[in-house]
């Protein structure tokens, strides 16, 4: 299964590195595109959920790595304003 990985640049110009085990996250962000903070957060749990319920079809059982992932984009969400920009930079 092809991986990918989101590079992202937080509100407060912070940059990270995003896993992904399926490139279907390419189906919910686009590279280049800024998003409110809660619409950057709901199409990455949509994306990396949609991710390891792929490799569960495939291989039999969830991709924590995808959870891990967004577990640390929401804990850093959380400091920032729902309304603050998070533009991705790219999908590789």
């Amino acid at each position: 299964m092809p991986e990918m990985i989101f590079h992202i640049r937080w509100p407060d110009g912070a940059e990270d590195h995003c896993y992904s085990p399926s490139t279907i996250i390419g189906q919910h962000l686009t590279a280049g595109e800024s998003y409110p903070l809660a619409e950057f957060v709901s199409r990455a749990r949509a994306g990396l959920t949609e991710a390891s319920d792929r490799v569960e079809s495939k291989f039999g059982y969830a991709c924590s790595s995808a959870m891990d992932q967004l577990s640390r984009i929401e804990a850093t969400a959380s400091h920032y304003a729902p309304d603050a920009p998070v533009i991705c930079l790219s999908l590789e």
